[in-house]
């Protein structure tokens, strides 16, 4: 039998709108990890929870009349949509927390027996904090001389102890006589709170104990010291060995806020004619531990980086160097570069120093490929160590036109194309069979001498981003 996998627990989107720039960075940093321990031969079984009962989905699904599994599914899929245009692996569990409600109302109970968890006048249930005396040792905050009323966990239920947080939370009628959603349980009629969603998914996948728990730096405290604090109490064991959390997002020098009019989805970044590759390379060329700083030039240079690494690449696979021998500094170069990129990775996932092992192969290949003395052994070894950087950046096969097609036409069906860039409408509405009639038609002009057409059909074509290269062959375009 082969080894056991790793078992990763990561917190995963609450689907109440679209998600940020923010919340993907955190994501894509958990793929990094995932595709690294799998290029090292450790196998992984990753679970990323989707929360879709919460205090927001609930007042959003209210004020749209509309139940919260049909507000939820929207926004779910769009979430899974934009996991898959950032190259986002998907994790081999993604449960919904309403399909976990048994296992919460289990996870309370058994709180409730050893008398860690009470239940208030109004039927809620709530989780005493005094119990557990190891609260805040995953954050190292000293919670020692914390009063009632310097509250832990925010939230409008009547409780024992400012501090202590919600497990369950009864079901509320409002002045309108509409009630929210509720579950009819053992418990009473109500819902869970977001705490305890985690540790009863995460504790049914994976078990009492396991490897690895992720998520962003703001979920540390209080979401993470609660998962730890009921889920402990309960079992007895250790809830994760080992934590990952990667750090804040800031926009052009700022805390993103949509009061600062920096505030970004990953489909507003697409409307405006970014590429996906693009904000997947940017988003991961800061370390997790690192505070990053999001900026459109650094986006510009990525996307640039992109164009660099892809053109490499093509160079390399078309080949035409010569047979005999080995470049001996290539050689030394690429072989550095392969072991320069893993032990990057190995050290704490350290994506700046990995690109950088890349970037130097690619200057030395590409000086020796100028200068005639690349060959074809040296480009087959160049290849390989790309293939190493793709299988955890995946940025090197180009299906950024299909991505922004797809924002394209979500944007229309939701009503929104005029938040489109109006050059890239313009650019994406040429079919391909549009493009080649019009290049027949300036071929055509060109053998008759028009010269002034065939030039007014090129710069159209520049202009809605259609690059033609004449060739003996026949004219290639490609878009830019």
């Amino acid at each position: 039998m082969g080894a056991p996998a790793l078992r990763m627990y990561a917190c995963g989107p609450t689907v109440y709108d679209y998600g940020h720039i923010g919340n993907f960075r955190t994501f894509l940093h958990v793929d990094v990890l995932r595709r690294f321990l799998r290029q090292q031969g450790v196998a992984v079984e990753h679970v990323m929870n989707v929360t879709d009962v919460d205090d927001k989905i609930i007042r959003n699904a209210l004020a749209a009349g509309k139940p919260i599994a049909e507000y939820t599914t929207r926004f779910e899929r769009a979430f899974f949509e934009d996991m898959e245009a950032l190259g986002i692996e998907r994790p081999e569990h993604t449960p919904r927390a309403t399909e976990h409600i048994p296992e919460m109302v289990s996870l309370i109970e058994r709180l409730a027996a050893k008398d860690i968890a009470y239940q208030t006048e109004d039927g809620s249930w709530y989780f005493r904090i005094a119990r557990f005396a190891g609260y805040g040792k995953l954050s190292k905050k000293d919670l020692e001389g914390i009063e009632d009323g310097a509250r832990v966990d925010a939230d409008e239920y009547e409780k024992d102890a400012a501090r202590d947080f919600a497990l369950w939370k009864a079901v509320k009628i409002g002045a309108d006589g509409v009630s929210e959603p509720s579950w009819q349980t053992a418990l009473g009629a109500g819902r869970p709170g977001w705490h305890i969603e985690c540790s009863a998914m995460a504790t049914a996948l994976l078990g009492e104990s396991f490897d690895l728990h992720a998520g962003g730096e703001d979920l540390m405290f209080p979401h993470h010291e609660n998962e730890i604090a009921q889920s402990e109490s309960a079992s007895g064991h250790p809830f994760a060995r080992h934590w990952m959390h990667v750090r804040f997002l800031l926009v052009e020098g700022k805390k993103m806020a949509k009061s600062e009019g920096n505030f970004y989805t990953l489909r507003d970044l697409l409307l405006k004619g970014h590429r996906a590759s693009a904000i997947r390379y940017l988003l991961l060329s800061v370390p997790y531990r690192h505070q990053m700083n999001f900026t459109f030039d650094g986006l510009a240079a990525a996307t640039h980086t992109i164009e660099r690494l892809r053109t490499f690449h093509r160079r390399m696979l078309r080949g035409g160097f010569a047979t005999d021998g080995v470049n001996a500094a290539v050689s030394a170069a690429t072989a550095k570069a392969a072991g320069d990129f893993t032990a990057a990775l190995a050290n704490d996932l350290n994506t700046a120093e990995a690109t950088a092992a890349i970037s130097e192969m690619v200057r030395a290949a590409n000086s020796a490929a100028d200068a005639g003395t690349l060959t074809a052994e040296n480009a087959e070894a160049v290849l390989r160590v790309l293939a190493l950087f793709d299988e955890i950046f995946a940025v090197l096969e180009d299906r950024d036109e299909e991505r922004t097609r797809a924002a394209l036409a979500w944007a229309e069906a939701e009503g929104r194309i005029r938040e489109a860039a109006p050059e890239l409408v313009a650019k994406l509405a040429l079919g391909d069979s549009e493009i080649e009639a019009l290049i027949a038609e300036r071929t055509q002009a060109k053998n008759s001498r028009n010269f002034a057409r065939a030039d007014a059909i090129r710069v159209d074509l520049a202009a809605k981003g259609i690059v033609l290269e004449d060739s003996k062959d026949g004219v290639r375009w490609k878009r830019k």
